[in-house]
């Protein structure tokens, strides 16, 4: 039942102050309402640094450590119900310097990060040439992957609903390619009944039905990994969630 107050669950942070500067080694680490995660964020050459060059209106840039599957990523808590909370939003502005020996991904999942060192291919999603195989239980998002023999395009991923995930690549391609040094907004929009909407730039590149499972708790998660054995980044202007609330809690 509906109660007085505030009826959405709102994020938006632009990054304007705000960084996890390199050299740092708690595990978790918060920034805003976040938590900097990820398998590698102790190293001292991984984190959020804020830029002072080329980061107007506030850009911080996710940085790996130069190890092969280590992830620097920002997650919420298990905050997100689909059924009890939709229409979700997520929607953030990324850029890559450039789109080598990278992956990345942005969207909701269930990955457990009671040891804080999920990994991208470890834990979410792994990829090779054309298949893309399923780890964590749930997720919906947008993946790139230079694994994938379409390695700069876009792909809208999900597992979990009542829609069966798909595992060819090219099915869930949004044709839709990053580019080095440009910037791109990703929105993803999940109703009540686990439809997914993928948006590029204000584009509608996807819709699936039952992508996402209406009852498992998620978290929002932004991320980069490293594919070799050097460091990789992906520039974030700003982060935008928003659910309604759950006054059944």
């Amino acid at each position: 039942m509906a109660q007085s107050g505030p009826g959405t669950v709102e994020i938006f942070e632009d990054f304007i102050g705000l960084e996890d500067p390199v050299a740092l080694t708690a595990v978790p680490r918060a920034l805003g309402p976040f938590m900097v995660v990820g398998q590698g964020v102790a190293e001292a050459d991984a984190g959020a640094p804020g830029l002072d060059s080329d980061g107007l209106s506030g850009v911080v840039r996710l940085t790996t450590t130069n190890e092969t599957e280590h992830t620097t990523a920002l997650q919420t808590h298990s905050a997100y119900d689909v059924a009890l909370m939709g229409t979700i939003v997520a929607e953030a502005r990324v850029r890559f310097a450039d789109l080598d020996t990278k992956e990345a991904f942005m969207g909701f999942t269930d990955i457990n990060i009671a040891s804080d060192v999920p990994s991208l291919e470890t834990d979410l999603l792994s990829a090779v040439t054309a298949t893309l195989t399923p780890v964590a239980s749930d997720y919906v998002g947008f993946y790139l992957s230079a694994e994938l023999t379409d390695d700069e395009d876009w792909h809208g991923v999900y597992n979990g609903g009542t829609t069966t995930g798909v595992t060819a690549s090219g099915n869930v391609d949004l044709s839709d390619d990053a580019v080095a040094g440009e910037w791109q907004v990703l929105r993803i929009e999940i109703d009540n009944n686990g439809t997914a909407r993928w948006y590029v730039d204000g584009d509608l590149k996807q819709t699936t039905a039952g992508a996402v499972s209406t009852t498992v708790d998620l978290k929002f998660m932004i991320g980069v990994e490293a594919k070799s054995a050097a460091i990789e980044s992906m520039d974030v202007d700003y982060i935008s969630i928003t659910a309604n609330r759950d006054w059944t809690a």
